[in-house]
């Protein structure tokens, strides 16, 4: 017997055909962005993502999150997500998220990016991760830029800055930001202020909107190629025989002593 009066928050964003969602996740996910979980999600709509297709083990709990998180896309959130069973959505992530969630979207154009990236003149820093190794530590700073209202994070290297782990770490701001990898040689222009322990003390400095903030591998810091490019060499306040700051710290740092000159974002 059919429903009557089905409530619409059970039904929205789900096709009749309930295979619908699950071949089109299937169809999309090699070329797509993975939104890993509830946050991520949310974060991705608030900033204009394309999400394509978005499922979920537990819709409502899902949008009661989202009457809880996130008013602001409430509406938007309930007309994406799908439910399905959750062993169909445990098949088509690498990690299921505690949240049940998970979402495939556009990744932004890198034509687009490298121009916001290069636009002049620009009101924050970019913030650039040279040679980086560890995934987690390279979504953490995202979410910092993010966060700070930096105008972008760009990498060198080998590290894909949109691979999955670094999205999940990033809680999905990437769409909040340019994020982009480039050679050194075609970083984005601008004075180059490099991390480095031999530096300039960073408190007697005031670091322009303008910058490239530059922080060296988890490794082995600053290449011999972005050293040259270094206008500037800055150093974090640090005790004697303490060796260095982890990654996402140094950059905490240094965008928080750029904003205390009057560039954090104002809240809307």
């Amino acid at each position: 017997m059919t429903d009557p009066d089905p409530d619409p928050d059970r039904t929205a964003g789900r096709p009749d055909d309930r295979a619908g969602p699950v071949s089109a996740w299937h169809r999309l996910a090699a070329d797509a962005v993975l939104l890993d979980g509830f946050h991520a999600l949310k974060h991705a709509v608030r900033f204009g993502a394309e999400v394509r297709v978005a499922l979920t083990a537990d819709r409502g709990a899902a949008l009661a999150l989202a009457d809880e998180l996130a008013g602001d896309v409430r509406e938007e959130l309930a007309a994406l997500l799908t439910e399905v069973s959750h062993d169909t959505y445990a098949s088509l992530v690498p990690r299921p998220h505690p949240t049940a969630v998970a979402a495939l979207a556009v990744r932004p154009s890198r034509a687009g990016n490298l121009e916001r990236l290069a636009h002049s003149p620009r009101t924050a820093p970019v913030v650039v991760l040279d040679n980086p190794r560890n995934l987690g530590n390279a979504g953490a700073v995202i979410r910092l830029a993010a966060g700070f209202g930096a105008t972008g994070v760009v990498t060198t290297g080998t590290l894909d800055p949109w691979h999955p782990t670094v999205v999940r770490g990033g809680a999905g701001l990437h769409f909040a930001t340019a994020v982009e990898r480039t050679a050194v040689g075609e970083l984005p222009p601008g004075p180059v202020f490099a991390l480095d322990p031999e530096g300039e003390d960073i408190r007697s400095l005031k670091l322009p909107d303008d910058a490239l903030l530059a922080f060296g591998s988890e490794r082995s810091g600053l290449s011999p190629e972005l050293r040259a490019r270094a206008d500037h060499l800055v150093a974090l306040p640090m005790r004697p025989q303490v060796s260095s700051y982890n990654l996402a710290t140094s950059v905490a740092m240094t965008l928080f002593h750029w904003s205390a000159a009057g560039g954090a974002p104002h809240a809307s």
